[in-house]
């Protein structure tokens, strides 16, 4: 037994020198400190594309009456399906449009519509004046009709004069 008691490492029963109490403070952060969250610029950035890539979605579905399926759709958005899957997802939650069930050459895909949004009111008004289309029973060339031109004129004084 002598022998293996030799082989047995000494503890160090030494004491450490102590920190200083500078290098102790800056290592342990105070309790007060309030944590700011880390901003990340690529989900910011991430963000933004997905609010564009679902606006330009919307317009081009609302540029179809008839509508558009959803295998074409993503085809021209320039995105993968499932980044389309998500996209038309929002779209429809948000209630903008109506996905159906489609079968094309024996593959089932969808067929989506723009609903028929409410017209904002005040864009029938310049001023106080309503737009001459409704209630016109006159068939004219938009370009050449006068009653619109003149009430098109008075929309831009009105927003002019409004800024």
């Amino acid at each position: 037994m002598a022998k293996d008691a030799a082989k047995k490492p000494v503890k160090d029963t030494a004491k450490k020198p102590a920190k200083d109490a500078a290098t102790d403070a800056v290592k342990k952060p105070v309790k007060d400190d309030i944590k700011k969250p880390a901003i990340n610029v690529a989900d910011d950035v991430a963000k933004n594309e997905a609010s564009d890539s679902v606006d330009e979605g919307l317009k081009l579905i609302q540029s179809r009456p008839e509508g558009i399926l959803q295998s074409e759709l993503w085809k021209e958005l320039g995105v993968d399906s499932r980044k389309c899957s998500r996209i038309v997802k929002k779209l429809e939650e948000s209630g903008l449009i109506d996905r159906v069930d489609f079968k094309k050459d024996g593959i089932k895909t969808y067929l989506l519509r723009a609903k028929q949004q409410p017209v904002n009111p005040s864009d029938l008004l310049a001023g106080d004046e309503l737009i001459p289309c409704i209630g016109c029973e006159l068939e004219c060339v938009v370009e050449e009709c006068h009653p619109l031109m003149d009430w098109m004129y008075q929309l831009a004084i009105v927003q002019n004069t409004g800024e």
